[in-house]
């Protein structure tokens, strides 16, 4: 009886650990230690990060700390308006979706999505309670004078201090014409050391910091480059099927602000 038990107890782990390692598929929402949720179509285990696929495709994703998940939950379905309108709000809070909070903060202050979720990422870890030793608060570590400046007044708080943050890069990208390399360094350690130095500081954790971003960001892109190329292959193919077809001008749209990224900093390690 015994050695049944624990046959069913080694059966349940191994079955326990093949969940965790492949990809899971459907619309779920990983909530997070720090209060957080994340919805994503899909995850996937890789070494100690969980790679949350937000989109369809494997273009759009972010990659959180498994130690930092809490549970996986269902994510509920949107209703449509005419029948979310009959149901009565919910007493019990639910937890924020960053991806909404980044979506519209990074729409507000025209900046891509993908590079405000990497600076969050490489500040606080997607931590809202996050404070530094220098006394830098919340999801992007907003400095109390800094964020009194931007008129944040609760930097716990994840609206508003990504909203904050995000103002702030953008002020800093502005101010550098849109020279991304020195927003980051001056996101770190002020813009008087830019200034200073003419560019990145020579520290070691600056240097470090934009890298690490900078890598993050050109990884999302890529990955989204790599994801496009069937359907540009696709549209071209229809393309050339369709020499008969009347041509046709699509209307213009306003370019959005895309930062100029240059080589990532060399990392002196001395």
């Amino acid at each position: 009886m015994k050695k049944a038990i624990q046959i069913l107890g080694w059966a349940a782990l191994i079955a326990l650990f093949a969940m965790t390692a492949l990809p899971c598929l459907g619309a779920d929402s990983a909530v997070l230690r720090n209060g957080f949720s994340i919805r994503h179509e899909r995850r996937q285990v890789i070494g100690t990060i969980t790679r949350l696929f937000v989109g369809g495709d494997d273009s759009s994703f972010v990659d959180i700390p498994t130690a930092e998940i809490d549970h996986f939950e269902a994510a509920p379905d949107e209703l449509p308006l005419h029948l979310a309108t009959k149901v009565p709000a919910p007493q019990a809070q639910h937890p924020m979706d960053l991806n909404e909070v980044v979506r519209t903060a990074s729409g507000t202050y025209r900046l891509d999505p993908d590079l405000v979720t990497s600076v969050i990422r490489a500040e606080s870890g997607f931590n809202v309670r996050a404070v530094s030793p220098k006394g830098a608060q919340g999801l992007m570590q907003l400095m109390p004078q800094t964020a009194s400046q931007l008129g944040v007044h609760n930097a716990f708080d994840p609206q508003t201090n990504v909203e904050g943050g995000t103002r702030y890069l953008r002020e800093l990208l502005e101010r550098y014409n849109f020279d991304l390399i020195k927003a980051l360094a001056a996101y770190n350690a002020g813009p008087h050391r830019v200034e200073q130095y003419g560019g990145v500081p020579p520290y070691y954790e600056t240097k470090a910091y934009v890298a690490r971003i900078v890598r993050d960001f050109n990884r999302k892109k890529l990955a989204a480059t790599a994801a496009a190329q069937p359907q540009v292959r696709k549209n071209a193919a229809n393309k050339s099927s369709a020499t008969h077809a009347p041509s046709t001008k699509s209307p213009k749209s306003s370019p959005q602000t895309t930062p100029k990224v240059s080589p990532s900093p060399a990392i002196d390690s001395n």
